[in-house]
This record gives structure tokens, C-alpha cells and sequence, in this order.
């Protein structure tokens, strides 16, 4: 869905209020591509480990969030799975070969959560819906009061939304156009995943 006369972006512009996170931050939830790694150039998913190419200093933010104590968890949609495009292993060989590289890094990955379905599944997990950000505030123990997510396109702001945690864009990814088709008052853009960590280790 994209474009300034989707419903989802009316949905939005009208009603969102960013919720005021309680500092310090101590736990971030992150989308992984367009934020973590570069989008398939071809237009795709990236659905082999030999696709994964960081976003320039995503690493470096990691590490910084995790120096500074706080809890990390991704999140993604991964409908290539439900569309029978790639199999859950295909796409755990991935997030392995991303938790390995920010781990060699000197960050702490506590867990990655993916949605598998096609988008015509009426799951509650596939983002816009919250399941999967509720999930992550579930095992990590800390509340939505603590919690931020990060993301780059619409869907990362309404899951955040509707999961009542503070959402911060990144122009990485979608998000310059996220940030184009969007009038949100108080939410915070960055330009990349660093700036962002970087403003909010300076919070704390």
C-alpha cells in the first residue's frame, strides 16, 4: 500500500498520536529490511543469506543500543513464505546470518520475530496489525512505557500505533517516501537507524 490517498495513510494523518515513551528507552523493536538491510534491488525478498546487505552503520547503531544495555528484537513480515516463495528455513538462514554478523559486532540480537503469512491470511501478526510487537514486549519483559519502535514504512507506524509503543521513522528503506506521504505530527524521523539509536542513547 503506498501513495497519499490510501486509506491507511488517511488512517493515520487523522488519528495518530505518538505515545510518550518513559525514559529511559530499554528496549527497541525493529523492522528489518529498509532498516537492518538494504531491500532487494530486484524488487524482492531477500530469501537467501548471500542477499543481506546492511544499511550503512545499522551494525554500528546495534551496538551502540546494546553497550548502552538496551533489549533488542526484530520484526518482520515475511509473506514470501505464505506465498510459497521462500520456506521458513530459507528466511531463518537470513536472520541467522544477521543475528551471527551483529553478534561478531559486538551486539546482542534477544530475538527475531517473523510474521509468515500472505497478506490475505487475516493474521494478527502481519503488520499493520501489533501482534508481533506485542509478542516482543511480551518476552522481553519491559513495558510499553520503555519500548520504541523503528521502522520505515507505514505499516511499522500503525503496528506501533495500535500496540500503544512510540514509533520513530528512518528515511532508510521506504521511509523517505513513508515521510513524503505522511503529515504525523510527533513522530521523530531520522536519517538512518544510527542517528536514530544515537538520539536515544543521548536521552538516557
Amino acid at each position: 500500500m503506498c501513495g497519499t490517498s490510501s486509506p491507511l495513510t488517511t488512517h493515520i494523518a487523522e488519528r495518530i498520536v505518538n505515545p510518550e515513551v518513559t525514559e529511559p528507552v530499554q528496549h527497541i523493536v525493529l523492522d528489518r529490511d529498509g532498516v537492518l538491510n538494504r531491500e532487494n534491488p530486484s524488487g524482492g525478498w531477500v530469501t537467501q543469506p548471500d542477499q543481506w546487505v546492511w544499511e550503512e552503520g545499522a551494525r554500528s547503531a546495534l551496538v551502540l543500543a546494546s553497550s548502552a544495555g538496551i533489549k533488542l528484537s526484530i520484526v518482520s513480515n515475511q509473506s514470501c513464505i505464505g506465498r510459497g516463495v521462500a520456506t521458513i528455513a530459507a528466511i531463518d538462514a537470513v536472520n541467522q546470518r544477521m543475528v551471527r554478523e551483529a553478534e561478531e559486532a559486538g551486539a546482542s540480537i534477544e530475538r527475531v520475530l517473523i510474521c509468515p503469512h500472505a497478506p490475505d491470511d487475516a493474521c494478527e501478526c502481519r503488520k499493520p496489525a501489533p501482534g508481533l510487537i506485542l509478542e516482543a514486549v511480551r518476552e522481553s519483559g519491559v513495558s510499553v512505557a520503555h519500548t520504541v519502535m523503528v521502522g520505515d514504512a507505514e505499516r511499522d507506524i500503525e503496528a506501533a500505533h495500535r500496540a500503544g509503543i512510540t514509533a520513530i521513522l528512518v528515511r532508510t528503506g521506504k521511509g523517505r517516501d513513508t515521510e513524503a506521504s505522511l503529515a504525523i505530527a510527533g513522530i521523530d524521523v531520522f536519517d538512518d537507524l544510527k542517528a536514530a539509536v544515537q538520539a536515544l542513547v543521548a536521552k538516557e
